[in-house]
């Protein structure tokens, strides 16, 4: 029996070699062109949509521009003023900067409402639209209780008294509606005068940090209710001395104070002017900064004359203007 070998051919190996890389390239460009079809396509879809979106604002802009903000139908026509003081409401309105023909919808709330409380007699605003045509402003003022005297220059060279004025909160304000009349013979009378404090210390529109020009906005509070108020009125308020308040009455009377319990020594201050007129004499000075054995120093009523007449105490700015 005859057995036949069969051989097995050899193959090109180096063929299929080539054949898997071609393969692997093939493969790997596929990929990268839809890799790079589908980035170009999500690509000008994003940017489709953004100017779509562009457009829609564009559109909506335009909508409100027309139907709104330049529609004559939400023009201002009306600007309502309250106030719980006495600033004359036309000058309100022109501090607001508000204009009839204004749009209302446009008009910027914020801004006004910084406006206005820019005013040193101002303490707060509220503004508020009604619709369709009418802008409403609420002012809360600022009630000066005190002033101070700042020498301003002239042009001529020379200095003459400026007055600032005070609230109960140590605020610096300008002169402004209740600043008295320049011919009027008590034209620097109408409120306590507070002296002695650095004049670097008073800036327009900013709180006072002297704790004794504090404690002399106290005292005048505490002698509006106190059994002193119809019996003397308040002409200054020295306050150079770091310890005590010198304060000097229209009737010249020299009346010194302690920086605290402001009641008590007013009480006192009460006392002793009850006493003095029960004895017919004249209380010229009174030292309350010491707590016993007060000394006072007083005169016969015939003999000091009669007592200079106080000018009209300033009224309060609790008239509402509407």
């Amino acid at each position: 029996m005859q057995l036949i070998w069969f051989k097995r051919r050899p193959q090109n190996r180096r063929l299929g070699r080539d054949k898997a890389v071609l393969e692997v390239r093939l493969r790997s460009d596929q990929v990268r062109a839809n890799r790079l079809r589908f980035a170009a396509i999500a690509l000008f879809t994003l940017a489709g949509t953004l100017v779509g979106f562009f457009l829609l604002w564009r559109a909506g802009q335009w909508g409100l521009d027309l139907l709104v903000y330049n529609n004559p139908e939400f023009s201002i026509q009306q600007v309502q003023v309250q106030t719980d003081g006495i600033i004359p409401v036309d000058q309100l309105r022109r501090w607001s900067g508000v204009k009839i023909g204004q749009n209302l919808l446009s008009l910027d709330l914020t801004r006004v409402k910084r406006d206005l409380e820019m005013v040193t007699s101002i303490r707060s605003a509220a503004v508020e639209r009604v619709m369709p045509h009418t802008i409403r402003l609420s002012i809360t003022e600022r009630e000066p209780i005190a002033q101070i005297a700042v020498m301003r220059l002239k042009t001529d060279g020379t200095s003459e008294p400026s007055y600032v004025y005070l609230d109960r909160d140590g605020q610096v304000m300008l002169p402004a509606h209740w600043r008295p009349q320049p011919n009027s013979p008590d034209a620097t009378n109408n409120f306590p005068s507070i002296c002695g404090l650095n004049v670097s210390e008073v800036t327009p529109g900013r709180k006072l940090d002297s704790a004794s020009a504090r404690a002399a906005l106290q005292l005048l509070l505490a002698f509006q209710h106190s059994p002193m108020a119809g019996l003397a009125d308040l002409r200054q308020i020295d306050i150079s001395s770091p310890d005590i308040l010198e304060v000097t009455t229209y009737s010249q009377n020299r009346i010194v104070f302690s920086l605290s319990n402001f009641e008590a020594q007013l009480r006192r201050w009460h006392d002793i002017s009850q006493h003095a007129r029960e004895l017919g004499k004249n209380l010229l000075s009174l030292d309350l900064s010491v707590p016993d054995n007060i000394p006072a120093v007083m005169t016969n009523a015939v003999a000091a004359g009669p007592t200079p007449a106080n000018p009209a105490s300033p009224q309060p700015n609790r008239r509402r203007n509407v």
